[in-house]
């Protein structure tokens, strides 16, 4: 049975932000904890959402790292309950919002947070006493603001996914004037974290055209928007469809992701400098070339029609398309630029077998066919 579900309340537009205030008092949240991280605050986006909840009680985590951990998620879960707060705004990239998950599960729920975890059969586990949350994205990749998902780095330092439409957000308040001032590099690296995930949905076999259409869709905007939005970050056209394709990509990874997801989630547990989307970006040609064979992906013609969205001429330029677009946005040429080195290929595969993503690849990969994608992508 395919389940095809779509929930949260979107307000987007430039300065969306103001209604912020109008968004808790929808949704019940009187006493709200920000999830944020130091970047935002210094980049002066903190206080335009403090500005914007100026009539509420409020506290502040800032203290989220670049891959969230438990940790983070424990100390932030002290502040919530110490200033007996009700409900999480989260402001941030897909590191906020996905901490701002965790906290909505280890507030509310007992034991530790790897119970919760996918892989572990914890999804059933994470009940409607989840605390409320809004999204407020200052970038524009994960789409975490309108996903049902969240990536921690748990205890144990497995790169875990907690998946339940009990962690969706209750609103998304996209504002694309948040990303106006993102750093080249990081524009680069998230807006190719958005392609991945509308191509890898795209390739997935489970059936949700409504997903696929909004894939496609996000691509074309992503993929003709990215180069322009790095190089020149005051552009409104783009960084408005960039952040559009990544809610989208968002909307559409319900069908689930693939091998792409599975090396970049174990790949980022064993070295969390890593950028998520970075590794994303290194590992696309690989896997692409690895689901060419897919019979679904044969079937119904999905690299032509990922070509054809992306304004190339066969399926056959899809790799090649990618590796020069992450030269021309001065992304890594591999993987070992990044510092991976071959005698690590054995770790990043255990995880990546272990990884819910790995399931819903549309070709099954075994341990060889992962050492032929990490030499490909190095």
């Amino acid at each position: 049975m395919a389940l095809i579900q779509y929930l949260t309340q979107v307000q987007f537009e430039f300065g969306a932000i103001r209604l912020l205030s109008s968004e808790c008092a929808r949704v019940g949240i009187n006493r709200p904890l920000i999830v944020t991280d130091a970047g935002v605050r210094a980049a002066g986006v903190l206080q335009k959402a403090l500005d914007a909840l100026a009539d509420l009680e409020v506290a502040v985590f800032d203290q989220t790292p670049s891959n969230p951990t438990e940790a983070a998620v424990r100390a932030a879960v002290e502040v919530y309950r110490t200033q007996r707060c009700d409900g999480l705004v989260a402001v941030g990239g897909g590191s906020a919002i996905d901490c701002a998950k965790g906290v909505a599960i280890a507030a509310t729920h007992e034991g530790p947070l790897k119970t919760y975890a996918t892989i572990e059969g914890g999804s059933p586990k994470i009940t409607e006493r989840a605390a409320p949350l809004i999204a407020v994205p200052t970038t524009a990749g994960t789409g975490s603001e309108v996903a049902r998902g969240a990536i921690v780095i748990v205890d144990d330092h497995r790169k875990l996914g907690f998946h339940s439409w009990n962690l969706m957000p209750k609103a998304a308040v996209c504002d694309p004037e948040l990303t106006l001032g993102l750093p080249p590099r990081l524009t680069a690296a998230t807006g190719m974290d958005a392609i991945a995930h509308c191509m890898e949905t795209f390739m997935s076999a489970a059936f949700n055209p409504p997903a696929d259409g909004i894939a496609l869709d996000g691509l074309e905007r992503a993929w003709g928007h990215i180069e322009r939005a790095t190089r020149d970050g005051q552009d409104r056209e783009a960084r408005l469809n960039l952040m559009s394709a990544s809610m989208q990509g968002a909307m559409a990874f319900q069908k689930g992701l693939g091998c792409v997801h599975s090396l970049s989630h174990s790949l980022g547990g064993i070295d969390p400098r890593l950028h998520h989307g970075t590794l994303n970006a290194m590992f696309l040609p690989a896997v692409i070339a690895f689901n060419s064979q897919a019979e679904s992906v044969r079937k119904d013609q999905r690299l032509a029609r990922m070509a054809q969205a992306m304004h190339l001429d066969t399926a056959a330029d899809l790799g090649p398309a990618i590796r020069d677009m992450n030269a021309r946005l001065g992304l890594p040429t591999g993987l070992a630029e990044l510092g991976v080195k071959p005698d690590m290929f054995d770790d990043i595969i255990k995880g990546a077998l272990a990884d819910h993503c790995h399931k819903t690849n549309p070709r099954e990969a075994s341990r060889e066919d992962y050492v032929q994608m990490l030499e490909a992508s190095m």
